[in-house]
């Protein structure tokens, strides 16, 4: 994960001030995905684009990466390491208000 996050522009980086990126194991029962096993990554909070002059004091926004999933789906660890860069980037876009469908047509689903 510390890859595809140093691989980002210092740009990009520098809007990510208020962005915690975590790894843990599993996604916990109940996560946004009917296959939990097909859930790489999560992203919580307020995109940049629907933030009002009122935000500020808030817990950073959150972006889980999930390593079990990614393990069991994905066997060399070329594979693993573009999955992960995709996911991480497919989080990110989240936090830059790009929506699913947007990101189905960019290749990020």
């Amino acid at each position: 994960m510390g890859r595809a996050v140093a691989s980002l522009t210092d740009e990009i980086q520098s809007r990510l001030e208020n962005v915690e990126i975590v790894i843990e194991a599993e996604p916990r029962s109940g996560a946004e995905s009917d296959d939990s096993d097909q859930l790489f990554g999560l992203y919580e909070g307020i995109p940049l684009t629907e933030r009002t002059s009122a935000y500020g004091m808030t817990l950073p926004d959150k972006i889980t990466i999930f390593q079990g999933p990614l393990e069991r789906n994905f066997e060399t660890t070329a594979e693993l390491h573009q999955q992960i860069r995709i996911t991480v980037l497919h989080e990110i876009a989240h936090h830059f208000g790009i929506d699913e469908q947007r990101l189905t047509e960019l290749g990020y689903d």
